[in-house]
């Protein structure tokens, strides 16, 4: 091992020289086992080496590489070596916040450290498993937290313990008895997890830039995956398992791995969404249905209300985070609402939400975007995100969430509902269409066929294309920006055997028996709820040192969700009927039918005016000739700014892109992180 590198502690730890924002320090000693009680949200960082001699070699490199990552967790940063492994931390401190130390090492009494993990997360029902492992195992604990338990599932349960546990977690657990990693990623996709392997060994981080840093550590490429990129183009996120890195992926949702030093990584799946609609034919089945739903939200979310620090709520004006902040507002009187809108008629919820506010009792915060601050933001937003994500809405969300931070440290949201109780609009679209499902094949082709001919802009035109296919060719989630002949004049590297089936195909082939919008949920679940809805979620509220918790992906509500009937989903005037009608008892009247807005951002008036010169200037100063024609992508901004087509959308994935391939490829760009320091006003 270098000299200096590292030094080694009474426990058998290793801690070596760290380095945040630039500055080095040396880590305090580690405290007693028994002090030590581990449960935050945080950015967890691994290498498993072929070696012991090169892990050691190797601890500077992933203790550099921490920095990256450290707005996830702002409070303490740790690295641990043991044999052929280097595991590295972040800490969010949430529960037992003088004691909360990772990473973590435990055992059963005859070997007491042969355990090391590293967990980014939330267990709520760890108090219950806890009980249950000390019951039935006679299983012991130093701490009070959630990541012992998680271990001692593991060791007592096996593998399949990672079922059993209900919350958001990505966590590594090395066995130093057996020489394996055992990880996994929550079964919804809530905590990000990225891997990279290559000669110097395989390594695991919350975020892509800190194995962006270990790049010459792993001996790995920083090449652009082309394949993901049209993905990007076509969905506005890149799906996983993918990058836009091609040898940087993604451990995917619901899914376990295991890893030997110098061996192949192993993945299995442990959770299949699975929707199994019962009958609700009579009074008696739909007030059933009703109370289960009730009932089960308002579990979830006290469970979700479980911490040591202020807990707040995301409030949009809609039903979902309506619902949420009344049933947390059950919990915590003194509760704390955030919105945020714009300054333009028909973009902003404020008004809406405020009055929820009002008639559930809370105190409530409204911060107002401008375009000129998003202007200014959104290179700094590019960066946290890792991957390109071109959805106007986070950045609203990143504003605001800066704007919680400054009054708590975790915060709830309404994230997951319409995916699982039928909360789209476009899951209507099977009823619109069923009129073409009558029609024969052949005729329906030729359908499409006229609707090429169609002029873009026709009203009529997309409804006729996507009439004359079927389910699996018109619908693959619900962000569509590029179709295929769009992009081809756009994208230098086009393949026209990429395909959305790469990423639709599965779903769509479990689920072959099921109506179309049960269809259409399952789809989502795999595409635009993990590569947009979750990643915007997290990236935006971490970059802040935020937790950010969602009641509605839980387990025991995906539950009873999957049960919901489609007659109960779906209906010709409204979506998610059934949990509209369910929480009458719970969410001011004035936001049940409300349509749904989210936190929409204007800018498809704003590429025309504030915005148009700005765009400009990214798109001529660009160095992306060798992927993007720039020729054709300014005659669609002026196409926009003429008022000839609506290419919002499309602009501003082109835009995204370009500040990413600016800031992660060329190294042109190179925003300034702020220092995550944030004085909580309570």
């Amino acid at each position: 091992m270098p000299t200096g590198a590292a030094e080694r502690n009474d426990h058998g730890r290793t801690r070596v020289q760290r380095a945040c924002q630039g500055s080095a320090y040396w880590s305090e000693p580690f405290p007693p086992d028994s002090e030590r009680c581990t449960r935050r949200v945080c950015g967890l960082l691994g290498l498993i080496c072929p070696t012991e001699e090169l892990a050691g070699y190797s601890v500077n490199a992933v203790a550099n590489a921490l920095p990256c990552q450290r707005h996830r967790g702002p409070d303490e940063s740790d690295t641990w070596q043991g044999g052929e492994v280097v595991l590295g931390f972040n800490r969010l401190s949430i529960i037992d916040l003088e004691h909360s130390h990772q990473p973590l090492t435990w055992g059963p009494p005859e070997n007491p450290q042969r355990y090391t993990i590293t967990f980014n997360g939330e267990i709520y029902n760890y108090l219950e498993l806890r009980a249950e492992l000390i019951e039935q195992y006679g299983a012991r604990f130093a701490t009070d937290g959630d990541t012992e338990v998680i271990v001692a599932a593991y060791h007592y349960m096996g593998p399949h313990s990672v079922g059993r546990l209900r919350g958001m977690f990505a966590f590594m657990i090395w066995d130093d008895e057996r020489k394996v990693v055992y990880g996994a990623r929550d079964p919804f996709g809530i905590k990000p997890l990225f891997y990279a392997s290559g000669p110097g060994g395989t390594a695991f981080a919350s975020e892509k830039k800190s194995l962006l840093s270990l790049a010459n550590t792993l001996k790995i490429s920083e090449e652009i995956d082309h394949k993901a990129m049209q993905h990007y183009f076509v969905l506005q996120y890149v799906p996983e398992p993918e990058s836009l890195h091609r040898q940087i992926r993604r451990i995917e949702s619901g899914t376990s791995f295991t890893i030997s030093p110098g061996g192949q990584l192993v993945t299995e799946r442990y959770f299949q969404p699975n929707f199994r609609p019962r009958p609700a034919n009579t009074e008696a089945d739909v007030k059933r249905l009703q109370d289960e739903i009730v009932d089960v939200m308002r579990d979830s979310v006290a469970k979700h209300m479980r911490a040591d620090v202020t807990v707040g709520s995301f409030l949009s004006g809609g039903i979902d985070s309506t619902a949420i902040a009344a049933l947390a507002k059950e919990h915590n009187p003194n509760l704390i609402t955030f919105t945020t809108g714009f300054e333009r008629q028909g973009y902003s919820e404020v008004d809406v939400a405020a009055e929820s506010a009002a008639a559930i009792g809370v105190k409530h915060v409204v911060r107002t975007v401008s375009a000129e601050e998003m202007m200014e933001a959104l290179p700094l937003i590019t960066w946290y995100l890792d991957d390109p994500v071109a959805d106007p809405a986070l950045v609203p969300l990143w504003f605001i969430a800066r704007e919680a931070r400054q009054h708590v440290k975790v915060v709830l949201s309404g994230e997951g509902a319409d995916e699982l109780f039928g909360g789209y609009t476009i899951y209507r679209e099977p009823l619109s269409l069923a009129p073409f499902e009558k029609v024969p094949g052949a005729l329906r082709k030729a359908m499409g066929k006229v609707s090429s001919r169609i002029p873009e802009g026709v009203r009529g035109k997309d409804l006729l294309r996507r009439g004359s296919l079927e389910l699996e060719e018109r619908y693959y989630g619900n962000a569509r920006i590029f179709r295929d002949d769009q992009l081809r004049g756009i994208m230098r590297a086009f393949d026209p055997g990429v395909s959305h089936k790469d990423i639709t195909g599965a779903p769509y082939s479990l689920s072959k028996d099921w109506d179309p919008v049960t269809r259409m949920q399952h789809v989502d679940l795999f595409t635009w709820l993990r590569g947009d809805i979750l990643v915007k979620a997290d990236k935006m509220t971490m970059a802040n040192s935020l937790e950010l918790r969602v009641p509605f992906l839980d387990p025991e509500v995906f539950r009873v969700a999957s049960t919901v009937p489609l007659e109960q989903k779906i209906t010709p005037e409204t979506t998610k009927y059934a949990l509209r009608q369910a929480l009458y008892q719970v969410v001011p009247a004035h936001v049940l039918n409300r349509r749904k807005l989210g936190f929409p951002v204007p800018i498809r008036h704003w590429l025309k005016d504030e915005m148009h010169d700005w765009a400009r200037n990214i798109i001529q100063q660009s160095q992306t000739d060798h992927l993007l024609d720039r020729r054709a992508i300014l005659q669609l901004l002026e196409e926009h700014r003429s008022g000839v087509l609506d290419h919002s959308r499309r602009l501003w994935a082109l835009l995204v892109f370009m500040l990413w391939h600016a800031i992660f490829i060329e190294g042109r760009l190179a925003p300034e992180v702020p220092e995550p320091h944030y004085p909580v006003r309570l």
